[in-house]
Formats: C-alpha cells, structure tokens, sequence
C-alpha cells in the first residue's frame, strides 16, 4: 500500500448512529474513525468482531462494556476486546478517535 495523505474537514461526514458524526479513513488492516458527537446521543447495545480503541479527544461519554461502567474525558483511552458488548452515552458534546481492528467494512 502507498501513503496515504487525507484532510478529514475534506471527508464528507456519516452518521452512523443519531448524533454520531463520523470521518472515516481506512489503512489495509484499520478503520479510523473521527466522531463528532452530539451531546445525550445514544450508542446501542451492540458488539462486533473488531477489536475497538477509544479516544477521548474532548467532552465527556459514559460507555459500558459487558455490564462495566466507565466514564471517559479527554485522554482516557479504552480497549473494548472483540466481541466485546458495549453501549454508551454522550455526557456532553464530544470528539473522539476510534481505532477498529480488522477494517470495519460497513463503514468504507
């Protein structure tokens, strides 16, 4: 694979879930994904087979992870293992950087 170089204000933004905005870039083993996420907006109940880092970048997102509370701000980073359940809610507007391993398809 060659470098590649991406503005993300360039990428055209996505929502996934209602109040979840989000960029995404893809190497050939990971998805990045930049959300711009609205304050009370709900992540469902739901897993996959990726594995999933979180990275706080600003504002405050209360997730649960197989039934464990955490409460990130910024610089906290969370690893949700593969096939992790996970739910969550945004506490306050929020930006974040979520790294998935393998690519997540449904979002190219």
């Amino acid at each position: 694979m060659t470098p590649t170089l991406a503005e993300l204000q360039k990428i055209t933004p996505r929502e996934i879930f209602p109040g979840f905005l989000g960029r995404f870039i893809h190497s050939n083993n990971m998805t990045f994904a930049y959300w711009e996420v609205k304050k009370d907006s709900l992540v469902p109940v739901h897993s996959h087979i990726h594995e999933q880092v979180v990275n706080m970048l600003e504002g405050k997102l209360e997730l649960y992870v197989d039934d464990q509370r955490n409460e990130l701000t910024p610089g906290t980073v969370l690893v949700i293992p593969s096939n992790a359940v996970h739910k969550g809610k945004a506490l306050t507007d929020c930006k974040i950087l979520d790294v998935f391993y393998p690519v997540r398809e449904d979002y190219r």
